[in-house]
């Protein structure tokens, strides 16, 4: 079976796009593009970045380093975890 993309609408710094996505990604999308309009909308009030293009880079930047430093602290947490079950284990053994 296959998916049916149909056309969402969403507006980033004031200007609307036209996005395909499937009907089920659509809040998602949604959200990420509140995401986006407003991370931009903070670099663009700081008034240190200029031009639509360039502030778009430096958000995605911004949002990339974001994600990948949720992404090692997601790491650290399930090393954390695994140290953690692998003393449980071996407590339970040798009890």
């Amino acid at each position: 079976m296959s998916r049916t993309n149909h056309t969402a609408t969403v507006t980033i710094l004031d200007k609307e796009y036209l996005v395909a996505c499937p009907p089920e990604a659509q809040r998602q999308l949604e959200d990420a593009a509140r995401t986006l309009d407003q991370k931009m909308k903070e670099i663009r009030a700081s008034g240190k970045v200029y031009g639509t293009e360039r502030i778009a880079v430096m958000a995605a930047l911004n949002l990339t380093y974001d994600l990948m430093q949720q992404g090692q602290k997601t790491e650290q947490v399930s090393s954390t975890l695994s140290t953690l079950h692998e003393k449980l284990d071996a407590a339970l053994r040798n009890k």
